[in-house]
C-alpha cells in the first residue's frame, strides 16, 4: 500500500505501480470469477477481467435481454454464460452485480451454493449494510469483499479501452480466508482501477447515496433546471439558455476543472467571471448544505434504503420509473439538448 496525502490527510491506497496485472493474475490463477448479473456493472467488468486474462463466467437468467447481450460479448452458453445457480455453483468468487432489488430477490436462491472459502463480492454496500431489511446475511465462511468503481460500468469500460482507469473504493466486510485483502485488491486491478482507497460497507454506501442523489445526479439535475427555467423566463431563447447552462459546463470548463482543479478553470476565465464565481459560491454553498444534511441524514437513518426497497419492488415499478424518464428526456431542456448535441463540429 501507498501512502497519498489527500489535501493534508494521509490515506493508504492501492496502485497499479506496486500491484501490478501481472500480481493480480498471479493471486487469482485459481479462482473462477462468476459474475452474476449483466445490466449496469457486470458487462463492464466482466469484460475488462475477461480481456486482462482472468477466468470468468456469467451468471444470468436465460432468454432475457441481457443473456442475449451477453452472448453478443462473445460469452459462451454452456462454456462461459450459465443460468445464475450453476454459475455461483462454478464459482469461488462470486460478484454480485445485480441490482439492489434484484439482490434481495435472488439470495435465497445463491445462498446454499456459497460454501466455505468462497468470494462474494458486491460493488455497492446496500444489501450488507441494511441486511436486516434486505435478508442479506452471508455464512459465516466465506470472504465478503467489495470494490466500487466511481462511476457507471459503461464509463468503466470505455476508459479501459483508452488505456485509462476508473478510480474505485474497496473494502472487507468479513475475511474468513485470511486471503480478503489480496483478493480484494487483485480483483480491483483486474476490473480496470485507476487506484483503489480504502472504506468500509457502510461508508460506502452512505457517500454513494448520498452523491447521486447529491451532485453526481440529483442535484446537478436540480440547478441546471433552476437555471434554465430562469433564463427562459426572462425571454432567453432555449438554445441560449442550454448553451450558458449545460453546454459551456459540460464541454468546456468540467474538463479543465477535471485536469488541474477549481482554481485552474477559474484561471481559464475571464476576470469578470472569476470575480462573479468567487462571490456567488458562497450564497450557494449556504443554500444548499442544509439540503445535503438532510439528505446525508435520510440515508444514515435507513429512510432512502426502505424507500428504494419499497418503491423497486413494487410490480409495475419499470413502467413507472420510464414514465418519470419520458417526461425527463422530453421536457424542453434536454429537447433542446438533443438539437445542440447535433449541431456539434464532430457530428457534421
Amino acid at each position: 500500500m501507498a501512502e497519498m496525502n489527500f489535501g493534508g490527510v494521509v490515506e493508504q491506497v492501492a496502485t497499479r505501480e506496486e500491484f501490478p496485472l501481472e500480481k493480480a493474475r498471479e493471486v487469482l490463477k485459481n479462482e473462477t470469477i462468476a459474475v452474476i448479473g449483466y445490466g449496469v456493472q457486470g458487462p463492464g467488468q466482466a469484460l475488462n477481467l475477461r480481456d486482462n486474462g482472468f477466468n470468468v463466467i456469467i451468471g444470468q437468467r436465460k432468454g432475457g435481454k441481457t443473456w442475449e447481450k451477453a452472448i453478443a460479448d462473445g460469452w459462451v452458453p454452456g462454456e462461459t454464460l450459465f443460468e445464475i445457480e450453476e454459475a455461483v455453483q462454478k464459482g469461488t468468487i462470486i460478484q454480485y452485480l445485480l441490482s439492489d432489488a434484484a439482490q434481495i430477490e435472488v439470495w435465497p436462491r445463491i445462498k446454499p451454493y456459497l460454501t466455505a472459502g468462497k468470494a462474494l463480492y458486491f460493488s455497492h454496500g446496500f444489501g450488507i449494510t441494511y441486511k436486516e431489511r434486505t435478508g442479506i446475511i452471508p455464512p459465516a465462511d466465506i470472504d465478503v469483499i467489495l470494490v466500487a468503481p466511481k462511476g457507471s460500468g459503461t464509463s468503466l469500460r470505455r476508459m479501459f479501452l483508452e488505456g485509462r482507469g476508473l478510480n474505485s473504493s474497496y473494502a472487507i466486510f468479513q475475511d474468513a480466508t485470511g486471503r480478503a485483502k489480496e483478493r480484494v485488491i487483485a480483483l480491483g486491478i483486474g476490473v480496470g482501477s485507476g487506484y483503489l482507497f480504502e472504506t468500509d460497507f457502510k461508508r460506502e454506501v452512505y457517500s454513494d447515496l448520498t452523491g447521486e442523489r447529491g451532485t453526481l445526479m440529483g442535484a446537478i439535475q436540480g440547478i441546471l433546471l433552476a437555471q434554465y427555467e430562469v433564463l427562459r423566463e426572462k425571454g432567453h431563447t432555449p438554445s441560449e439558455a442550454f448553451n450558458e447552462t449545460v453546454e459551456e459546463l459540460t464541454q468546456s470548463l468540467m474538463p479543465l476543472f477535471a485536469e488541474k482543479g477549481m482554481d485552474w478553470m477559474y484561471a481559464n476565465c475571464s476576470t469578470t467571471a472569476q470575480r462573479g464565481a468567487l462571490d456567488w459560491m458562497g450564497p450557494f454553498h449556504d443554500a444548499t448544505k442544509p439540503v445535503f444534511e438532510k439528505l446525508y441524514n435520510e440515508v444514515a437513518c435507513g429512510n432512502e434504503a426502505q424507500r428504494s426497497i419499497d418503491t423497486n419492488s413494487q410490480p409495475d415499478y419499470r413502467e413507472k420509473l420510464e414514465e418519470e424518464l419520458k417526461a425527463l428526456r422530453e421536457s424542453e431542456m434536454w429537447r433542446t439538448g438533443e438539437v445542440v448535441r447535433k449541431l456539434r463540429p464532430e457530428n457534421n
